[in-house]
């Protein structure tokens, strides 16, 4: 046991050190035997959560072992966080690999009595599937979801409604092809998560990057097709808005175009544009960024709440949980930093109806992090595809320099894929926080 180790969170007696150079542990009752040390770091941890600490002050949790099970700082090594789950009432957990034999999530917290079918799901992940144009990667994969769990299904054998217990969603992966990723399995991609991933747990599935593959949105895709059925009247809805140095012409937005081109663009005088630019780019095996708008019409005003509950919070940090977002926005975003206030304030005047009307919407549709009942907006910035051919300057797992290009099927833009994804993470904080207004205020039903 190493001495002279502070406790990070926890100053319990019986684990607390004594001074360095008695090179002891003190307490206030026997010394803690080596089995007894993780039950009694667990009790610590129950009771500091709890809002209370054995012979101490207020901690979150007792941090009393390292990470090799000596005392020290850090979590024991039976306890590792896993953060493989968003939300609060409408919880989403994924799991799954870009190369494993398949991948999937649990939806828990959905309320029962819901009906839809399949095809209510499948319609998304359709969206985001790859190897539907030249612009995307040419791994093809069906996407086709399969539903577990949480259902009862009806009569018709097709209509399924939700009981209220967790539902598991399953999609197989059908197309790999992890041979074109030998010669990489101890290079780090620059740009990739290859690097931190290894240093962090010391070990990465270099088959298409594992869990740092955008291959896991998928799961999150059927997330969102469950989260839409939770609140009424929501509509969400993504499109490309930039690829590159090239922008779409906002006079030209027309939701119906975005489904009658390959880059979900609401401009139909663009694509020409993004065609022959994505071209080049996809000829020289690069690679480029791209901002996708996502637009929630509908929400009812007063979801969120101050001040670590903030709806626009929650849908920030859903969307930089994406692979490859760099960046996010609400509203105006950074362009409100070059307006007056006076441009800014969105200003109101009451309806015929007694309903307030809002004459500008530069918050997006979020004040104070609570909702307006405005239109929802967001944007979210996607960086280049870390895997590309052009020869790139690296190290590999044994520190030698190394000169690295990636073989395989890549999306020379992954944003294009990146708006169906947007919105399901969007649906999500949407539902969450719907179901936590009802639980907290019961004014929605």
């Amino acid at each position: 046991m190493a001495a002279g180790v502070l406790i990070a969170a926890c100053r319990c007696p019986r684990l607390a050190p004594s001074p360095p150079a008695q090179r002891e542990w003190w307490h206030n009752g026997p010394p803690i035997p080596d089995n007894e040390r993780k039950q009694h770091f667990l009790s610590c941890r129950f009771v500091a959560k709890k809002g209370f600490c054995l012979g101490g002050f207020l901690a979150y949790e007792c941090r009393a072992f390292s990470s090799n099970g000596a005392a020290g700082f850090g979590a024991p090594p039976w306890e590792h966080m896993s953060h493989n789950t968003f939300g609060h009432l409408f919880r989403v957990t994924t799991w799954g690999e870009s190369h494993g034999p398949a991948l999937g999530c649990v939806v828990d917290g959905c309320p029962p009595g819901l009906s839809f079918k399949l095809e209510d799901l499948q319609v998304w992940l359709d969206k985001r599937k790859p190897g539907q144009s030249r612009f995307v990667t040419q791994r093809r994969e069906d996407d086709l979801v399969k539903v577990l769990s949480g259902v009862m299904l009806d009569a018709d054998g097709e209509t399924m409604t939700t009981t209220g217990t967790p539902i598991s969603m399953l999609i197989e992966n059908t197309d790999q092809r992890s041979k074109d990723y030998g010669e990489i399995a101890r290079q780090y991609r620059p740009g990739h998560a290859d690097y931190t991933y290894d240093l962090k747990y010391g070990i990465r599935d270099y088959r298409g990057g594992g869990r740092s593959s955008a291959r896991e949105t998928a799961a999150r895709v059927a997330a969102g097709g469950i989260a839409r059925l939770v609140v009424p009247g929501v509509t969400v809805r993504g499109a490309l808005v930039q690829i590159g140095k090239h922008k779409i012409d906002r006079r030209n937005w027309d939701w119906d175009q975005v489904g009658q081109n390959p880059f979900f663009s609401p401009d139909a005088a663009i694509v020409p544009v993004w065609e022959e630019y994505l071209d080049g780019i996809r000829k020289n095996g690069s690679s480029i960024g791209a901002v996708i708008e996502v637009i929630a019409e509908g929400v009812p005003a007063g979801l969120g709440a101050p001040i670590y509950a903030k709806l626009d919070q929650d849908i920030a940090s859903l969307l930089m949980s994406i692979n490859a977002v760099k960046g996010v926005e609400i509203g105006n975003g950074f362009a409100a930093a070059e307006t007056s206030g006076e441009d800014n304030a969105d200003e109101m005047r009451m309806g015929n109806d007694s309903t307030p009307i809002f004459l500008s919407n530069n918050a997006g549709g979020i004040l104070g992090g609570i909702s307006t009942g405005q239109p929802v907006v967001a944007r979210f910035a996607v960086k280049p595809t870390s895997s590309i051919l052009t020869e790139r300057q690296s190290i590999d797992a044994e520190g030698k320099n190394v000169d690295i290009r990636t073989k395989g099927r890549h999306d020379p833009c992954v944003g294009i894929r990146a708006v169906p994804i947007g919105e399901a993470m969007v649906a999500c904080a949407i539902a969450d926080h719907y179901l936590r207004d009802r639980g907290q205020t019961g004014r929605l039903k």
